[in-house]
């Protein structure tokens, strides 16, 4: 603990407890040290979708490693798991796509579409094409750039964030922000025609991309309204805006569709996809680019001479092969078609939450859920952070051997991999409900 920086980690608490050390998993479970069992309902960081202990991938990333230990695209050079997987993807993703760009993180790839946006606005003669739109507790990354996007002011402050580029429009979470007797379609309407004055003081003509999440992650695991994406994809072409898709974590499968843009309706024009895409068992990310996009970068880079970034490990040889062993695993077993059938369990089980004392939301899709806590539910009063009621929560469902996590405005989340069966369902589902009536005793007595 004194050796190591523990990202986006209570450092006061941690000082004072200790980390929790995991010493090796299995399915969807880990377990300590001690031997003590945790059903990992975050699947690590929302993506180790296949759980742990999966051998076909270590197999792969075994035999790779043997046969091409490292490998890179640059200058000309390339191998055959970066190709495979690059064509693996375009036939994969729902959206016509002309090139694949390869990076280590989420970060990453959001970073370079923010570098690609700016590139292909120099290269077609309208340099103030520069500021791109997030979303208020959007999450996107932590480098420069992307942190800049993420909306979440402890990923910005004392780091002199946002960088002057970013721009913020509403967070769309019906539950908090619906005025009295909104309809859904009507908040998303509304969230609309706000985003539609953002880019008019703004000036359409300084505004290269919006980027969205199709469900919100870090930032609270937040649902879009119904209508939410139609209504905005239609101010985004009224301006001729494209649309960057951040599928980190939404991405194959996790939503009960391959993609989280297929499951709510639209067509973005780039997409990032990271976490499951090699099932997190190494770091590898991706920019789908679309074809005229492609088209534009690869002429500029013509004229220029080279396309000037990269990263080194970016299209690694044993991480393209891991992820091109993980896709072919989705496909084979029918992934997605096993979130469809065991979501139904998921989601009666957040439905039954609801009727808890503590619980003002529980919302969810797929094998992903958001809950929030409140402390009336009736007016939706919310705790005072400061009582640290959600940070007691995780503990508490720690100990049950439940692995969940605290986000911002009180909120938990729910991802547990995609392969998770009925029965562990129910057991986690019965875990969460001790932690979650621990945590209401502790709340009567403080």
């Amino acid at each position: 603990m004194n050796a190591l920086f523990h990202p986006f980690a209570m450092l006061g608490p941690l000082d004072e407890n200790g980390p929790l050390i995991i010493e090796r998993g299995q399915g969807v479970r880990v377990y300590d040290q001690s031997g003590k069992d945790y059903i990992e309902a975050m699947s690590g960081l929302w993506s180790t979708a296949l759980g742990w202990g999966e051998t076909e991938l270590a197999d792969a990333a075994a035999e790779q490693m043997r046969k091409l230990s490292f490998g890179h695209v640059f200058a000309g050079k390339s191998h055959e798991p970066a190709i495979a997987l690059a064509e693996a993807l375009k036939a994969l993703v729902p959206f016509p796509t002309g090139k694949v760009f390869f990076a280590c993180s989420g970060s990453e790839a959001n970073d370079s579409q923010i570098k690609f946006a700016w590139y292909a606005a120099n290269a077609r003669g309208t340099p103030r094409k520069k500021k791109i739109i997030a979303r208020q507790r959007g999450y996107h990354g932590v480098t420069l750039a992307s942190a800049s996007l993420t909306g979440l002011t402890p990923v910005h402050k004392n780091f002199d964030l946002p960088l002057d580029f970013a721009r913020h429009t509403d967070c769309p979470h019906y539950y908090r922000g619906a005025e009295p007797g909104e309809s859904e379609r009507d908040f998303s309407l509304r969230m609309a025609a706000n985003l539609d004055s953002l880019i008019q003081r703004e000036d359409p003509d300084t505004v290269a991309a919006m980027i969205v999440e199709p469900v919100m992650g870090a930032g609270g695991a937040i649902l879009p309204p119904e209508g939410y994406f139609d209504a905005i994809t239609k101010v985004l072409d009224k301006y001729g805006l494209p649309l960057i898709d951040d599928e980190v974590i939404t991405g194959f499968g996790r939503t009960g569709e391959w993609f989280g843009c297929a499951k709510y309706g639209f067509e973005p024009d780039s997409m990032s996809l990271a976490k499951a895409l090699s099932s997190s068992y190494l770091p590898i990310s991706a920019v789908m680019l679309s074809p005229e996009l492609s088209d534009i970068i690869d002429a500029e880079s013509k004229k220029i001479g080279m396309l000037g970034h990269g990263f080194t490990y970016g299209g690694h040889p044993v991480t393209t092969a891991v992820a091109l062993k993980t896709i072919e695993i989705y496909q084979r077993r029918d992934i997605v078609g096993h979130v469809r059938h065991v979501s139904g369990s998921f989601q009666k089980h957040l439905a039954a939450l609801a009727e808890h004392p503590l619980v003002g939301e529980a919302k969810g899709v797929g094998l992903f859920a958001g809950v929030e806590l409140v402390e009336d539910k009736l007016s939706k009063r919310t705790f005072a952070p400061e009582r640290g009621v959600i940070h007691r929560l995780v503990r508490f469902a720690q100990a049950q051997g439940l692995i969940v996590r605290a986000l911002p405005g009180e909120r938990f989340a729910l991802c547990p991999p995609l392969v998770i069966e009925e029965s562990d369902i129910d057991e986690l589902f019965a875990r969460l409900g001790k932690a979650l009536d621990q945590t209401l005793e502790w709340t009567r007595k403080i």
